[in-house]
């Protein structure tokens, strides 16, 4: 597992849209000094996630579509990286090769603990209380 630097970019940008209403991608890259490209990209995941919301025209831009108080960082994280482990062993799409039902890794179930602790602080704080501290 790794904090993308996408992860950070998502945070980032819930973080310039945290103040409400509507921003342009110009904006929340002045705000959070990101580049655009980067922007639009982590945007259209989190408006497929649905953390925000796009609209066009002119005055179109982008707004947050829950509140800070509803969205945590594991939901960022997720998604943007809907694998979101912190090694590749405990994905279920790329089993553990030294664990199988006739000889159990006790690293991988460790491993397994660890990971549980960690989605469990990610979404212990919404957005709004971390932006509070």
């Amino acid at each position: 597992m790794l904090i993308t630097r996408e992860c950070d970019y998502a945070v980032r940008i819930v973080r310039a849209l945290s103040s409400g209403g509507r921003s342009c991608v110009n904006d929340i890259c002045g705000k959070e000094e990101l580049t655009p490209a980067f922007v639009y990209k982590i945007l259209k995941k989190l408006e497929k996630a649905g953390i925000v919301q796009s609209f066009r025209g002119s005055n179109g831009g982008y707004a947050l579509s829950k509140s800070p108080a509803e969205i945590t960082l594991l939901d960022l994280y997720l998604a943007v990286d809907d694998a979101f482990y912190m090694i590749e062993c405990l994905d279920p799409n790329k089993p553990c090769p030294r664990d199988t039902v006739h000889a159990h890794c006790q690293v991988h179930k460790e491993l397994c603990r660890i990971q549980q602790l960690m989605m469990d602080e990610l979404s212990s704080k919404s957005m709004a209380e971390i932006l509070e501290s």
